[in-house]
């Protein structure tokens, strides 16, 4: 059974959660991401905007969008960052299903293209995404720079006019 994703907008009572879950995964501060999701759910603006899925109790998977993802190309925006899925949930698709809802959501917001940095040189491009640049981290090394236009929202998924953020 696929498990649903979750925009945290519409599921508030997982920030928390949320930031304890993403900070362990990728060695942040948890404060990073709470001031993060804390804009998120002021829904002020289409970005910063986080998204995760659940089996039961447990966050099995998750990313955000943010503005800049800490690299030198603040043109480059808004940025998927922190995608993560539990290794026992790996291949089967959820990484997929995330993308392609983020997407969707994005797109529905007005947003017309996404970016992503990452040391991956395969895996994004299975999911529509292509590699765009090099840009220079905030630690200064390069790392690659993908880009993927948004995508319109799926036909039987309407995004009710207060989900716009434009």
């Amino acid at each position: 059974m696929e498990q649903p994703i979750l925009p945290l907008r519409d599921a508030p009572v997982l920030a928390d959660a949320a930031t304890v879950w993403f900070s362990r995964r990728w060695g942040i501060p948890a404060e990073s991401y709470r001031e993060s999701m804390e804009q998120c759910l002021r829904r002020k603006a289409p970005v910063p905007q986080w998204y995760v899925v659940r089996d039961g109790g447990r966050l099995l998977a998750g990313a955000g969008v943010i503005a800049n993802d800490f690299h030198d190309r603040k043109d480059l925006t808004p940025n998927l960052c922190a995608l993560f899925v539990e290794p026992p949930w790996r291949g089967r698709g959820t990484a997929g299903r995330l993308l392609d809802f983020i997407r969707r959501d994005l797109g529905a917001m007005g947003i017309p293209r996404l970016y992503l940095v990452t040391d991956h040189t395969a895996f994004y491009e299975r999911y529509g995404w292509t590699f765009l640049t090099m840009v220079t981290g905030d630690d200064h090394l390069p790392e690659r720079m993908y880009t993927a236009p948004t995508l319109p929202p799926a036909s039987s998924a309407r995004v009710p006019p207060d989900r716009k953020c434009q």
